[in-house]
């Protein structure tokens, strides 16, 4: 076996591993040379949006290990790209499509080092009455960002008890009886084991740090109103790379796509995704109704 594709197959096995008793995301995080640490979230969303990432942040912050930075109304890309850029995350809605997922959240790594981070949260679906509510808003906002940071699922059952957890997937993101099941607490914001997880995670420092300041305002005006290239306008042009892990329903939650070998290991992108509960198994990533 040669030495990249001995990299890679570790790398998968990594992004692939059980996560429910201890869940970090591969043990993927941002490179820091102390704590706490500020990483910057990009406002590319609606107003609409921006309530709900604003209580996702708060609650979020009340880690001792991390602060989020909101820079609000800064798009780095267009919507739907959300590429972000280096050391940072941006967040972004739109109308992704009948594609089976609520919202997906993607980091770049370098080795086990989040160089990049974004979220997408698919209007397509939060237009719908099932999911137009405060509560899936909050329960997917939540975890979503979460994924940037390296945290990963709690729970990937949809219809067991609530962890109170915004980690534990659900069918009733508010708690409560629904159907004559009693779902328990509240999904909508994190718990202590979100934060004891975070704190494992970022339990030692590194030598050198993959976040980064932000960029002139020129060069973010210029990545903002930049013509679409073809491959955004594209239906199904999105490559999530190859599913690792799966949900009880046997979907891809998990995906990969390698793009090369640096000093610090493989390079790849990795796709944490979503599903709408009732999404069919098939549901295939990138698909578009623009």
């Amino acid at each position: 076996m040669n030495r990249r594709l001995g990299i890679v197959l570790v790398l998968i096995a990594l992004a692939a591993a059980p996560v429910f008793a201890n869940h970090s995301w591969g043990g993927y995080h941002w490179a820091r040379t102390s704590n706490p640490f500020t990483v910057k979230v990009n406002d590319n969303i609606d107003p609409l949006w921006e309530s709900y990432l604003s209580t996702a942040v708060s609650d979020w912050n009340q880690s001792n290990v991390f602060d989020y930075q909101v820079i609000w109304q800064n798009p780095l890309t267009s919507d739907r790209k959300c590429g972000s850029t280096a050391g940072q995350i941006e967040i972004c809605n739109t109308t992704y499509g009948q594609n089976g997922w609520l919202g997906i959240a993607g980091i770049s790594i370098s080795g086990t080092h989040i160089t990049k981070g974004y979220t997408k949260l698919n209007d397509t679906y939060f237009n719908m009455a099932q999911y137009n509510t405060p509560a899936w808003r909050r329960l997917v906002t939540c975890q979503e960002i979460a994924h940037d940071i390296g945290l990963a699922h709690q729970d990937e059952t949809f219809n067991n008890a609530n962890l109170g957890s915004c980690m534990d997937y659900t069918n009733a993101p508010s708690g409560g009886i629904v159907n004559g099941f009693n779902y328990g607490p509240s999904n909508e914001h994190p718990n202590s084991h979100d934060f004891n997880e975070i704190s494992t995670i970022y339990s030692h420092v590194d030598s050198t740090t993959t976040l980064s300041s932000l960029p002139m305002l020129g060069e973010v005006a210029a990545m903002a109103t930049r013509p679409r290239p073809v491959d955004e306008i594209i239906a199904g042009s999105e490559n999530w790379g190859v599913p690792v892990q799966f949900d009880k329903q046997g979907r891809g939650i998990t995906y990969i796509r390698v793009t090369g070998l640096s000093e610090n290991g493989p390079d790849a992108e990795i796709t944490h995704v979503f599903w709408a509960p009732d999404a069919p198994q098939n549901s295939a990533p990138g698909l578009s109704d623009e």
